[in-house]
């Protein structure tokens, strides 16, 4: 996994025009310590400030601090969550079904039959 590319830094900002400097506040991916990391549009390009953003799925950030980000830049311990469930009478992998069947499965609602 890579490091986010300008071209994505660029869509964040034009996604939110009214900010001059794009933040995330977490943890660091691999030393649990507390970071924050700054992207700030420059003529030359974005500058990242205080470590590295990875977005290995779509909206989902992970961070690392400057520290981890210089002793291996890149993103590991990293594996989506594969979700099964069942489309046509039998379990199947949801990333496998066709567009139309994963726009449903996003479109149900979970209810816990527990509370009366």
């Amino acid at each position: 996994m890579g490091m986010m590319t300008c071209e994505r830094l660029f869509e964040i900002f034009d996604a939110h025009a009214d900010k001059d400097v794009l933040e995330w506040v977490g943890h660091c991916h691999d030393c649990r310590t507390p970071v924050t990391i700054r992207a700030i549009p420059q003529t030359d390009g974005v500058h990242i400030e205080g470590g590295g953003v990875y977005e290995p799925e779509p909206d989902r950030f992970y961070l690392k601090c400057d520290a981890c980000f210089h002793k291996d830049p890149s993103l590991k311990n990293y594996q989506p969550c594969e979700v099964y469930s069942r489309v046509v009478g039998y379990l199947r992998p949801v990333a496998q079904w066709n567009d139309a069947k994963q726009e449903e499965f996003r479109d149900r609602k979970v209810f816990d039959s527990s509370l009366r």
